[in-house]
């Protein structure tokens, strides 16, 4: 399964950024999805991840309120939606498959992970 992650850029503190990740070579319909970001010198940290139907969802708590992911199943995407950026958001955002579909928020329990997006949040 490939995940390429898009939508990243540079923002303001305070903006919006919507990133999208578009699954290929299988479905995913039966995965649950992640996002999780790598800020520089630091330990890749879990931001939210989704159950298969898209019913529920997890978030860490510094971004509880302010991002959402979401997923359209039939496209093959995800999404992760972030308003009220903060400096701090600055990271590279990866997008992450879990065939077990756990939802889980542990980076090595997720099977495929695509290459990430580069968000930077100026203050």
């Amino acid at each position: 399964v490939q995940l390429p992650a898009s939508g990243g850029g540079l923002v303001q503190a305070g903006g919006s950024l919507r990133l999208s990740c578009a699954a290929s070579g299988r479905s995913i319909r039966t995965y649950a999805m992640g996002w999780f970001r790598q800020a520089p010198g630091k330990e890749r940290e879990f931001v939210a991840s989704i159950y298969w139907s898209g019913s529920t969802a997890f978030y860490a708590d510094s971004v509880k309120g302010r991002f959402t992911i979401s997923r359209d199943n039939p496209k093959n995407m995800v999404y992760l939606q972030m308003d009220s950026l903060k400096p701090e958001d600055t990271a590279v955002y990866y997008c992450a498959a879990d065939t077990v579909a756990t939802a889980t928020t542990v980076a090595a329990l997720y099977d495929y992970w695509g290459q990430g997006t580069l968000v930077t949040v100026s203050s």
